[in-house]
């Protein structure tokens, strides 16, 4: 038997309505996306992480960018609802949203980032400031700081969030949240 015929069986099989089709298109699935579409991903964004999913609601708006530029953190750094016009995600994330990511280029105030701080997942924070090359990041939602958010430097940067596709992550998240405290569990309030 040649290439050609086994190929036509294997693929006969794959398009069969059985369990064991199923089965093996699923790992055939998984393979591609590990294998092939991730380093793919990874090499045209530039990211070690193209692709995440928001674990938290630090990044969730329960009200307008303008009330929430009110806080004194941020006329601190000089920043006011003035300064958000160009801002990539404005008006924020919610837990369960799959952010798209890029290398971490040209890294401005109003940026959101993904960052190592040394915590079990990577931190995704919006940029306040930056002085001497050292970030200064606060969730939107935050009332304050993290004691990580004022000395991240280039080093530790993922990449910048471009875009979000809401709630999808979800279908991950649903098998992994009942580990986090009680009050972190579900959606964003």
């Amino acid at each position: 038997m040649d290439f050609k015929q086994s190929f036509g069986k294997f693929w006969a099989f794959l398009k069969e309505d059985s369990w064991p089709s199923f089965f093996v298109s699923l790992i055939l699935i998984l393979i591609f996306i590990k294998l092939i579409f991730f380093p793919a991903l990874t090499f045209l964004t530039g990211s070690a992480l193209p692709v995440v999913i928001v674990e938290s609601c630090s990044m969730y708006h329960s009200q307008s960018l303008e009330n929430i530029m009110q806080d004194k953190i941020y006329s601190d750094y000089g920043l006011s609802f003035q300064n958000t016009s160009d801002w990539v995600l404005k008006n924020g994330f919610s837990k369960g949203d799959i952010i798209f990511v890029l290398g971490p280029q040209n890294v401005k105030v109003g940026d959101v980032i993904i960052y190592n701080a040394g915590q079990r997942n990577p931190i995704i924070h919006r940029v306040i400031n930056i002085s001497n090359g050292v970030y200064t990041t606060k969730g939107d939602h935050n009332q304050g700081f993290l004691p990580f958010e004022k000395s991240i430097v280039s080093d530790q940067i993922v990449g910048k969030a471009v875009f979000r596709i809401p709630l999808l992550g979800w279908v991950k998240l649903i098998f992994f949240d009942w580990r986090n405290p009680a009050d972190q569990r579900g959606f964003c309030k």
